[in-house]
């Protein structure tokens, strides 16, 4: 890619919570959201997986997916990801196979390693204790690939029998299968295993270089891939101005430094909300200019430059956007104005 080739741009959603908005107008407004990216001509769009969290609506990323498929027509649909730990691999191989039969080549599975949850969480989806089936992550990667493919998986018994299964319903096609992460295990683990990889880079910027470097050196060519394949994630904040663009930015810089306070966790603030209370208590203050260095903040022109750089200097062709402007007060709670016009500006 050459340093003037714009990269392609995909969307990563979390489906934002925000004060007085509930989870069900959430989803509609990130389905709204959804529709606008298919109309804008974005790549792919991604839906998290995320439990307990007062901000955040994007618990079960099947479901999401298969809304998000009933209401675009173009655009790749699809997880960011899994999180493998919480369920069984057939349940998800059964999932993505049913998802790929209601929408044919335009399926991405994405599948993380973190439990995405706290102990108490995992227990709850796995029923395996409070430490989640991490171990077994490779193993099951190779379950879920083998279970959506037209050969099906085997399994033998210690008895000596074999029992053949298969993903049903049995598509015609299958979801291509992403590993995601923010360490080097996934880039390792993705590289053994022939896989395109993402690094979580709208989590964490620490680690992008090194994890990149070990995938792209440590591939080994497989039977769906024949050459690394890898994109880039990140936050971004969009707007007319750049006054403007801060101001939507705070809510989440917020968010972010309660996570990283072990604070309270409560919906997302809005706009007015944030702004009045970082007057009186500074809670993102210092997290601010880190934020700023990582995230893309700013007019449509200084963010499509940012990141035309950006994806050049890691040697990627897409970049997929975690739209992380917040809403106004009075703002419609079924609508996303400022997301959506953070999508608009970089796709101008």
């Amino acid at each position: 890619m050459t340093d003037a080739a714009r990269p392609a741009l995909s969307v990563l959603d979390l489906v934002p919570v925000h004060t007085g908005q509930t989870s069900a107008q959430a989803i509609s407004a990130s389905l709204t959201v959804a529709q606008r990216a298919d109309e804008l001509g974005y790549r792919r769009y991604w839906f998290a997986e995320h439990h307990n969290m007062p901000a955040v609506a994007s618990t079960t990323p099947p479901v999401l997916i298969a809304a998000a498929a009933s209401r675009t027509s173009r655009i790749r649909v699809g997880s960011g990801g899994v999180m493998l730990p919480n369920h069984s691999p057939l349940v998800v191989a059964e999932q993505f196979a049913a998802l790929e039969a209601i929408a044919p080549g335009r399926v991405d599975l994405g599948i993380g390693r973190a439990p995405g949850s706290d102990p108490v969480i995992t227990q709850l989806l796995r029923q395996s204790g409070t430490t989640s089936d991490v171990d077994r992550f490779p193993d099951n990667i190779r379950d879920i690939l083998a279970l959506v493919s037209g050969d099906g998986a085997t399994v033998r018994f210690t008895s000596g029998g074999t029992y053949d299964v298969h993903a049903t319903p049995s598509a015609t096609s299958t979801p291509d299968v992403w590993l995601l992460g923010s360490s080097d295990y996934s880039a390792q683990l993705a590289a053994a295993l022939g896989l395109p990889y993402v690094f979580a880079n709208h989590f964490s910027g620490e680690g992008l270089d090194r994890a990149i470097g070990l995938y792209r050196d440590q591939f080994r060519p497989s039977e769906t891939l024949a050459a690394p394949r890898t994109f880039l994630t990140a936050n971004a904040v969009v707007a007319d101005s750049d006054a403007e663009a801060e101001a939507l930015m705070l809510p989440q810089a917020r968010m972010m430094a309660r996570l990283r306070g072990n604070r309270p966790l409560v919906a997302l603030e809005t706009v007015e909300e944030a702004a009045a209370a970082e007057a009186s208590d500074h809670l993102a203050a210092p997290l601010l200019d880190a934020l700023r260095s990582r995230w893309f903040v700013g007019t449509g022109p200084a963010a499509q430059s940012a990141l035309t750089a950006f994806a050049a200097q890691h040697g990627v062709d897409e970049v997929m956007i975690s739209p992380v402007a917040a809403a106004y007060d009075g703002e419609h709670p079924d609508a996303a104005p400022s997301r959506i016009r953070t999508l608009e500006l970089l796709a101008a």
